[in-house]
């Protein structure tokens, strides 16, 4: 396989295929579409999880402190009523069972990276700011994703105010989050960073990237889909090779929930990041920058 043919074959399929490949703290690989930005999905969530830590590095925030789970955020749009999330579109009934209760910061960051808690997500939001998760991105060197709104914002969505990435920026960021947990870097401590890490490792929902890779190679990855979406992001470490990070973000009808004209359904969007993270798995030993 030549990242020619990989290209070519991405092409005879609907939507935007956008992905960046290649070794920790160098060039690229391959990119296809890297800068096209995408409606972000949970892929936000990791910029949220570094600017927790971040915070908590800087002393205004306690991510041991016990916090009031409610369902009622304020809107992104100054001039809307407050909203909640729907537990149906949540992946994490756990947290769901703590409302009226408390619970641990860092528990709800976890919970928003491993099961993608929509809730837990508005939570953690809630308490470090949209602000602090603008300056993360930055950080990470990130060019065109934005984290303008919380989940289920419907309000500020009608007004235009949406997340976005990139595979380029998310690829920086998880990079980052992997070189940094090795060396001081720009993001946070290395023990922080291995802390994040460590996290992301423990992803629960593994149907994309993760099943292009054999049993047992560690993947520490962040993934999102709505109806037409689909996107993961990951940091590979191969036994006999170099880590890589991988980014793909699709915008397809590959991921629309239902069955199209050809007899496609979501699984086929899983399965294109599949395919792309077994080729690039293959392409392991070799995955020196483009040109």
């Amino acid at each position: 396989m030549t990242w020619d043919d990989l290209d070519t074959h991405l092409d005879t399929l609907p939507g935007t295929i956008s992905a960046y490949a290649g070794r920790l703290d160098a060039a690229a690989s391959w990119t296809r579409h890297p800068d096209a930005t995408h409606y972000a999905a949970s892929t936000m969530k990791v910029a949220v999880l570094l600017a927790l830590h971040r915070a908590a590095e800087a002393g205004t925030l306690d991510l041991t402190a016990r916090v009031e789970v409610r369902n009622e955020f304020d809107s992104a749009r100054p001039d809307a009523p407050r909203f909640g999330c729907t537990q149906h579109d949540d992946n994490d009934d756990a947290v769901w069972d703590r409302i009226g209760h408390d619970a641990p910061l860092r528990w709800l960051a976890q919970r928003m990276i491993v099961r993608s808690s929509n809730l837990a997500t508005n939570l953690c939001l809630q308490h470090v700011g949209l602000p602090a998760v603008a300056e993360a991105w930055a950080l990470a060197g990130a060019r065109h994703s934005v984290t303008g709104r919380g989940i289920e914002d419907f309000a500020a969505r009608e007004a235009g105010i949406t997340n976005l990435v990139t595979a380029a920026d998310l690829a920086a960021l998880l990079g980052g989050l992997a070189t940094g947990a090795t060396r001081p870097g720009p993001l946070a401590s290395p023990a922080a960073c291995a802390t994040m890490l460590d996290v992301l490792l423990a992803q629960e929902f593994r149907d994309d990237l993760a099943v292009g890779l054999p049993d047992g190679v560690r993947i520490a990855h962040k993934n999102g889909w709505v109806r037409g979406v689909r996107h993961s992001v990951g940091v590979i470490y191969p036994p006999d090779a170099p880590p890589y990070v991988l980014a793909v973000c699709t915008t397809t009808g590959l991921a629309d929930g239902g069955v199209d004209g050809d007899g496609r359904t979501p699984d086929d969007a899983c399965a294109v990041l599949a395919d792309i993270s077994a080729r690039v798995w293959a392409a392991r030993h070799d995955l020196t920058p483009a040109g």
